[in-house]
């Protein structure tokens, strides 16, 4: 693979990564509601999936997506149902702005984590991306481990740099409210957003 391609690969994925969607939301809400450092390990978990789409594409495995097979299904509306149960866990929550860092342990890393899997699992676009760009910059059946390597850096360091921005916002926004009601409100406007991530996947195709 070219330097050439690699530019390519790696402007195509940031301009993809910018555009507001259920992820981006996903992250917001998360910072919104448990602040930077749960939703960093969102973000985490939203890069290990994209990874793993990654290496299915180069794998060979994009006929199953174009497909969209059962199993594809499945993932997707898992990620809806998940996120759904997010938006009401939000929308119920009676939090208080002073225990952040409470729900940092390994048990909340591990549930944000997963969160952003699941996230990324349930949005096709995701994979769709994949499918689409890599092969006009490669040959699929000639990738070498060099090209796999360089690929996966090149898109675990874009996304993170893409959607930290949003993190900190979310969480900027998360420390501007101080009083209960405003928490209140904090938490339920996240549920909104949670709620929208998992309607704006469910219709899309």
């Amino acid at each position: 693979m070219t330097l050439s391609g690699f530019l390519a690969y790696s402007g195509a994925l940031a301009i993809a990564a910018a555009i507001p969607g259920p992820q981006i939301v996903a992250i917001v809400a998360q910072a919104m509601k448990s602040g930077y450092r749960q939703a960093i390990w969102m973000t985490l978990g939203m890069v290990v999936g994209d990874v793993l789409y990654l290496a299915a594409v180069l794998a060979g495995l994009a006929y199953i997506a174009e497909s969209f097979t059962l199993a594809l299904i499945v993932i997707k509306w898992a990620g809806v149902a998940y996120l759904v149960w997010l938006a009401y866990q939000y929308w119920t929550a009676d939090f208080d702005i002073k225990t952040e860092g409470t729900e940092a342990g390994a048990g909340g890393r591990w549930r944000a984590l997963t969160s952003g899997v699941l996230v990324t699992f349930g949005n096709p676009k995701s994979i769709l991306f994949y499918i689409a760009i890599l092969p006009t910059i490669i040959d699929l059946n000639a990738v070498t481990i060099f090209d796999v390597f360089v690929l996966v850096a090149l898109t675990a360091t874009i996304l993170t740099l893409a959607q930290l921005p949003f993190v900190l916002a979310g969480a900027k926004a998360r420390h501007a409210l101080k009083s209960p009601r405003a928490v209140r409100l904090m938490n339920r406007s996240a549920a909104v957003l949670m709620g929208g991530a998992a309607a704006t996947i469910a219709t899309r195709q």
